[in-house]
């Protein structure tokens, strides 16, 4: 029986996506089988990229066909719209404000003039080994290796987050909130930066010095519409879910968060800003207000979902450039090229890290020390996002530059990302047991009952930029949500603590917000003469459950 070119495109399509569906799950049970013993090694990041090279080299091997190459061959407007945004936005709604917010300029001055240093050295050097005749470039159009410097620059999110982000590994929380948030900005700097000098290569012109003024204005003006973009979308949504009940039905609830995270997405990019910016901000704005909207059922539900999209996403992007080993199909490959820009990132890197780090702690108060400057100089990985725009790299050279990428975003990533966690120990920068330990499984301290729970005190939430406390408890929270008492753990990212429990664990004679755990809890009840309905202390704690995402399990505690 004949088959129709209708049905065999089909079924073409359901055996590949079967493929697909199959390896992501290797991945997965592979990221289970790492956490679970420990293997620090092999990071979850390597694993899913060696899963990607075995794959595509039996499909180049055993079917070799056009169709089957394309398929599994990395997609840059898929990585784009797809991968990248659920990535993003989980990152931005489940971080740890305060530490991004208190390094803030320490973040800027790495992601901006860490990046613009970089670029010009790994482009210069880039130059001038093509112009000595050590690799095979075009060197007609100066261009060229500053468009290559640009793409290198960009320090990758996800290899970030899957290495240095893992609770395992007791990455000090100064130290992750410097890498992560370079990483966040860095990739808009380097966007802008790549789209600048394609714009000047299409007009053949030279970059010279009187063209870095341009460069920057560019840059902030992107910054600072970007932002812009991000959070007004994200007070938008707050908005409506602050005045309306919404809540009352979770499916939409859920639904409408996720289309107005993707949307301002996709307005930035749409607008010619940054969409990696723009997603980034509207999740803290949404993590910071909405959240606090939403029914209890959504709270939770939304963090498990967003947390899977981007668990998913994060494989995918890994596995998808392993296999572009086998099926890029590129026409020119320069090893030697590929040891050299190994050598000038890290060369570049070094005048990245060390000097602004100088910089930065004449007027910091806790210093950035030498064993976590190194671990930032090693840290710089190279992920998707530099191999998504060496796609769109021009020229005759554009094959070498791509698979040159390629190498050096798979050589950091194998090699650097498995000696991180030796590393973090040799520079003695690994936190203690119980202290907060990067922001994907936080271990919440206990407290005092005298400790202070003021505006000032660790445990308020404080509101992004350029609101001040004051403002943003007085004029923002009433019309965009929040809670005057946003205590850590019902931020995106801590246990959830059900309103129920809340109402039953808080002092209502004198307003104090509930405990931040169960150890404490035992203490407030105690203390306030909770052990029966009527004592004086304003209601007992029969008992308090603690859910979390990144636990899955429940705590119960009994009077």
């Amino acid at each position: 029986m004949k088959v129709s070119d209708g049905e065999a495109a089909h079924e073409f399509g359901a055996l590949n996506t079967l493929l697909l569906v199959v390896v992501l799950g290797l991945c997965i049970l592979s990221a289970y089988l790492i956490r679970q013993n420990k293997i620090y090694i092999l990071p979850e990041s390597t694993a899913a990229i060696l899963v990607g090279i075995i794959v595509g080299g039996m499909a180049r091997l055993y079917y070799p066909s056009k169709d089957e190459l394309d398929f599994l061959s990395f997609n840059t407007e898929m990585f784009y719209f797809l991968l990248l945004p659920p990535i993003i936005f989980e990152a931005g709604y489940t971080m740890k404000k305060k530490h991004f917010f208190r390094n803030l300029g320490s973040i800027v001055l790495f992601a901006v003039g860490g990046t613009l240093m970089s670029t010009f050295i790994v482009g210069y050097l880039t130059y001038a080994a093509g112009y000595w005749g050590l690799i095979n470039i075009d060197i007609s159009n100066p261009m060229e290796p500053l468009l290559f410097g640009a793409l290198i620059s960009a320090v990758d999110t996800v290899a970030t987050l899957s290495i240095m982000g893992s609770a395992d590994l007791k990455c000090d929380p100064l130290l992750y909130s410097l890498v992560f948030g370079e990483s966040i900005l860095n990739d808009a700097v380097s966007i802008v930066l790549f789209r600048t000098f394609l714009q000047e290569y299409s007009r053949n012109e030279v970059y010279t010095v009187y063209t870095l003024p341009t460069t920057l204005a560019s840059f902030f003006v992107i910054s600072l519409g970007s932002l812009s973009v991000g959070a007004l979308i994200g007070l938008s949504c707050s908005f409506i879910y602050k005045h309306s009940r919404i809540r009352d039905y979770p499916k939409f609830e859920i639904s409408l968060l996720f289309l107005f995270a993707y949307g301002s997405y996709a307005f930035a990019e749409a607008i010619d800003l940054s969409g990696v910016m723009a997603l980034f901000f509207n999740g803290l704005i949404l993590s910071h207000y909405n959240y606090f909207n939403l029914s209890p059922t959504s709270q939770i539900a939304a963090e498990y979902i967003f947390s899977s999209m981007a668990t998913l996403s994060e494989f995918s992007m890994f596995l998808y450039m392993g296999m572009g080993v086998f099926t890029g199909r590129f026409q020119g490959w320069d090893p030697l090229f590929v040891v050299l820009a190994v050598i000038f990132c890290l060369v570049a890197r070094m005048f990245n890290t060390f000097p602004f780090s100088f910089l930065a702690n004449l007027w910091r108060k806790r210093k950035i020390t030498g064993g976590m400057q190194v671990v930032m100089w090693f840290a710089g990985l190279r992920g998707a996002i530099a191999f998504a725009l060496s796609q769109s790299m021009p020229g005759p050279s554009k094959d070498v530059y791509t698979s040159t990428t390629l190498m050096v975003v798979l050589i950091t990533t194998l090699v650097c990302g498995g000696l991180t966690e030796p590393l973090l120990g040799r520079m003695n920068v690994k936190v203690k047991q119980g202290v907060e330990i990067g922001m994907e499984t936080p271990a919440v301290p206990a407290l005092s009952s005298d400790e202070d729970t003021s505006l000032n005190s660790f445990c308020y939430t404080a509101p992004p930029p350029p609101f001040t406390p004051q403002i943003d408890r007085r004029y923002m929270r009433p019309l965009f949500g929040g809670s005057m008492y946003a205590s850590r753990e019902r931020e995106p990212g801590y246990p959830h603590v059900s309103r129920s429990s809340r109402a039953n664990t808080r002092d209502n004679s004198r307003g104090l917000p509930q405990p931040h755990n169960v150890e404490l809890a035992g203490k407030w009840a105690s203390s306030s003469g909770a052990g029966g309905t009527g004592g004086g202390g304003g209601g007992g704690v029969t008992s308090l459950s603690v859910r979390s995402p990144n636990h899955g399990r429940a705590v119960a505690a009994a009077d």
